[in-house]
């Protein structure tokens, strides 16, 4: 359909993620996929946003702010009066997005699969929410979406995927079908300023079948190879859209954190654990289960590695003074960065939250945030008993190397200042400043039943 003439002039954006994509597999994989070669051969990084999760970048992203700011720190948040552990999700998100203030200007937001956007709240233009997502109905806005993309699957089971790679692979076929059916659908009247589209199917496969992406004797290259030659066609379909587009126009491609070959997966709770930390009342009933943590427990982490002080001032339950936390902590941190695996140092750097966050979450914050070296993964489980092991997965995450394109020419320094500069972009400033300005807008309500996000 083309567009109305009045359209013509129009300035458009469109935001393109390639979820956990990192420059130099990207690189190696140009060969054999046109449409991604067209990207790197102008691509450089951006640094991910800590922990290095998406839900914690892509809010980043969408809110031009960082978790001091809009208050996510990781999948999980947890309830310090009664230690019940959750999933993240768009509510729990403490400041303004960018669609809100584009929205506020008068601008249409058209917005496809990305992450922490669940529940589906009021935009000015389209929502269909990404990770994690559960109840269809509540994934989109407008309503009227639900019955537009009828066949629309929201996520592929990885539950089943990582144990049947066959079944994974089909799944991510039919979530990447999805994606199509969105863009079709939402782009053709070209009634929107900004577009976004994140394609989260990279990421799973990267996390099960990472080394079948360059190891041409993996049993699973091939069939890897042909799901990615099907990515790089919606990459392609993608871009002709935007190449179609009446100027003046603009197109940045990101990836949320970069990924890599798994060596280990590092349990910080074990560590805690081993250490005497961290104590169990009862037996864990399963991996998530942090009302098994103990109120004579000094410590205790949640995932990845973000590690928590069972202080008085913070948790009802809490054991620590504030002169005994501030004694423990640095104990925790030269510990956690002493910790190694085959006499090889598991940890790049240990960071307190004062070097990280200055805003007004911070007293949601981690009281440390571990950063793991290339090949290390963190967790931070209630059930394992072990600190190194492998469990189904092959990838794993960094926060160094994720792929950047930005048609203009502009490069950033981290996730945030992507969101920063679409604001930009749109002559928008009031609503880019420091992480106190913002706060000042969402004021914090104290330490009352504090959830950690």
């Amino acid at each position: 359909m083309p567009a109305p003439s009045n359209m013509e002039a129009r300035s458009r954006l469109l935001l393109l993620g390639l979820d956990g994509l990192p420059l130099s597999l990207a690189r190696d994989l140009a060969p054999e996929l046109p449409n991604l070669a067209r990207i790197v051969a102008k691509a450089g990084t951006v640094e991910a946003e800590l922990p290095e999760l998406s839900p914690v970048n892509w809010t980043s992203l969408a809110t031009g702010q960082g978790p001091e700011v809009h208050g996510v720190f990781g999948f999980s948040r947890l309830q310090a009066e009664s230690f019940d552990l959750s999933i993240v999700c768009a509510e729990d998100v403490a400041c303004p997005t960018i669609f809100d203030h584009l929205g506020k200007h008068g601008l249409i937001s058209r917005v496809i699969n990305l992450p922490n956007t669940y529940p589906a709240r009021p935009l000015r233009g389209m929502l269909v929410s990404g990770f994690v997502a559960e109840q269809w109905e509540q994934s989109v806005y407008p309503p009227f979406l639900a019955h537009a993309l009828p066949e629309y699957q929201l996520e592929a089971d990885t539950i089943r995927g990582a144990d049947d790679p066959a079944f994974l692979l089909q799944e991510l076929h039919n979530t990447l079908r999805s994606r199509r059916q969105a863009v079709e659908r939402l782009w053709p009247d070209l009634d929107w300023d900004v577009f976004v589209v994140v394609l989260t199917e990279t990421d799973r496969l990267f996390h099960f079948l990472y080394p079948a992406m360059t190891d041409s004797s993996h049993p699973w290259h091939a069939p890897c190879r042909s799901f990615l030659q099907e990515w790089d066609r919606l990459i392609g379909r993608i871009l002709g859209l935007w190449d179609a587009l009446p100027g003046p126009k603009r197109l940045m491609v990101m990836a949320d954190h970069g990924f890599t070959t798994l060596r280990t997966e590092v349990d910080v709770n074990a560590w805690l654990r081993h250490n005497g930390f961290l104590r169990l009342s009862t037996p864990a009933k399963d991996e998530w289960d942090a009302t098994a943590i103990a109120p004579e427990s000094a410590a205790f982490a949640l995932d990845p590695g973000r590690v928590y002080l069972h202080t008085r001032e913070r948790f009802p339950s809490g054991i620590l003074s504030p002169n005994e936390a501030k004694q423990l902590l640095p104990q925790l941190k030269q510990g956690l960065e002493a910790l190694t695996f085959n006499g090889e140092r598991v940890m790049e750097r240990v960071f307190t939250k004062e070097e990280l966050y200055r805003g007004p979450q911070q007293y949601r914050a981690p009281d440390l945030v571990c950063l793991a070296r290339e090949g290390f993964d963190l967790k931070a489980k209630f059930d394992r008993e072990q600190i190194f092991g492998t469990f189904g997965r092959t990838g794993a995450h960094t926060a160094h190397g994720a792929i950047f394109y930005d048609s203009h020419g502009w490069s950033p320094e981290r996730m945030r200042h992507i969101g920063q500069e679409v604001l930009r972009h749109f002559n928008i400033s009031e609503s880019i400043g420091s992480p106190t300005d913002v706060g000042s807008l969402f004021p914090t309500n104290g330490a009352a039943g504090l959830i950690l996000a």
